[in-house]
């Protein structure tokens, strides 16, 4: 599949730039407490949750509380520049089973 990046690198990067600085705010660490990925929906350590941009930034989305939620590596890793509506298709492939993802 051929991804089409929508905005300038310079985009991007302020946008990454936005996400690492809410990465440390007391809202995503009150996020993360909980220890639930958003995809699988399994429980890890809360330092192990990942930053994941529900709308990727290279497909249009921003570093909004909005389109962030805390996501496992393996599912982060999965789900890559996927939209919401790939995203389950992708997980479709494992019989709608959401814990596929993660293992």
């Amino acid at each position: 599949m051929d991804v089409i990046t929508w905005g300038s690198e310079t985009d991007i990067a302020r946008e990454k730039s936005e996400a690492r600085r809410l990465r440390t705010t007391k809202w995503w660490r009150k996020k993360c407490a909980r220890g639930i990925c958003h995809y699988c929906g399994r429980r890890f350590k809360p330092s192990e949750l990942t930053m994941d941009h529900v709308v990727p930034l290279s497909r249009g989305g921003r570093s909004v509380r909005e389109n962030l939620v805390p996501a496992c590596k393996q599912c982060n890793t999965n789900k890559k520049y996927l939209l919401p509506s790939e995203w389950e298709e992708y997980l479709q492939g494992f019989d709608g089973d959401r814990g596929k993802c993660a293992e």
